[in-house]
């Protein structure tokens, strides 16, 4: 007997997910609740246990592919006849017993390359991306497919450039009365205390409707060697500056080591970046979708400030606001970055 293993839902109205890591083989034997594969999706990676005992027969989607949420991935138990087992497959006949994906046979016809006869590595001796680049000769670069963190950073700013149309503000702040080794979270403090004089950067907007939320959980940029992402803090706005630095380095902890969950990336409400001394004088971070705003602390630094009739030395740096310009307003923008300046200046 054979057991189908679709992929499950994952929630968070998730359609699809990639296969990050197979943790088992073709012809392995595995116990039910085993863990048997990968998933990334969002970026973060979900483990799957096996929903049965039995031997792996045919793992359907290989490492690197998607597969929409519902379809057959992998058969435990007797293999079945490919017209069930393997929808995602198309095979150019019987005879010829190809196996490639439709990207895969994509890019055959994109190189030039002939799939009869073509070897293949993947499982069950499906015919891989590399394979095919293989057969097409010697191309200049080295390449890599676009997979995990990377593809999720790649189709969301994709979809953020696309859509929103963004402006950003910028102004100065003096940090002298900001503890440096606080600053996120007093940033994030005085973010949320802000946000609540500006509602509509503190929104989403949804088909024709601008959706004003009521929490302060706000996004931070953590940079990680598989690529940027964005945990969330909650409850910006009543927790202390103690607490909000418990929060932001546990979070920071665990982007690093690849160990958030899921619901640790999605929910915020507006996000903050700041990139210490990597950030440099300027730059214009793009609009967390469907978020209406983000906030970026810039390069601190001693610069050579007036203050009261006299040039005096303070750690200044910039502050800047990149907006959604559909839902709010530049007067508004900037009110609010001065708001948030205000306090920090405080």
């Amino acid at each position: 007997m054979a057991y189908e293993f679709k992929l499950p839902d994952l929630g968070e109205g998730l359609t699809e997910g990639e296969i990050a890591r197979w943790l088992v083989a073709e012809g392995d034997e595995v116990a039910e609740d085993q863990p048997l594969v990968e998933i990334q999706t969002d970026k973060t990676t979900v483990e799957i246990p096996s929903p049965a005992a039995g031997k792996v027969a045919r793992i359907l989607v290989a490492e690197g592919e998607t597969a929409p949420v519902g379809s057959v991935i992998v058969v435990i138990g007797e293999p079945l006849e490919p017209s069930s087992a393997e929808p995602n497959l198309v095979r150019e006949s019987p005879e010829s017993r190809v196996q490639a994906t439709p990207l895969v046979r994509k890019l055959a016809q994109e190189l030039g390359v002939g799939l009869d006869g073509l070897a293949g590595s993947g499982p069950g001796g499906r015919i891989t991306e590399d394979d095919v680049r293989r057969a097409a000769g010697p191309q200049e670069g080295r390449r890599e497919p676009v997979r995990g963190v990377r593809r999720q950073i790649v189709e969301h700013l994709t979809r953020a450039h696309r859509e929103i149309p963004a402006v950003t503000f910028v102004e100065e702040c003096d940090f002298s009365g900001v503890d440096l080794k606080l600053l996120l979270p007093t940033v994030l403090k005085a973010t949320a205390e802000s946000l609540k004089e500006f509602p509509e950067l503190n929104a989403r907007l949804e088909g024709d409707e601008i959706v004003y939320l009521d929490r302060y959980d706000l996004g931070i940029a953590v940079q990680t060697a598989q690529g940027l992402v964005v945990p969330v803090v909650r409850g910006c706005d009543t927790r202390t500056v103690d607490e909000l630095r418990a929060d932001v380095d546990a979070l920071a902890e665990r982007a690093r080591d690849g160990k958030l969950d899921a619901a640790e990336l999605r929910g915020s409400t507006f996000s903050v970046t700041s990139a210490g001394k990597l950030g440099g004088l300027l730059v214009t971070p793009l609009v967390n979708h469907p978020e209406v705003g983000i906030l970026g602390v810039h390069r601190i630094a001693p610069r050579a400030v007036v203050r009261d009739g006299e040039v005096v030395v303070r750690p200044v740096g910039n502050v800047s606001v990149t907006f959604d310009h559909r839902v709010v307003d530049g007067a508004r923008a900037a009110e609010f970055t001065l708001a948030v300046i205000a306090r920090l200046e405080r």
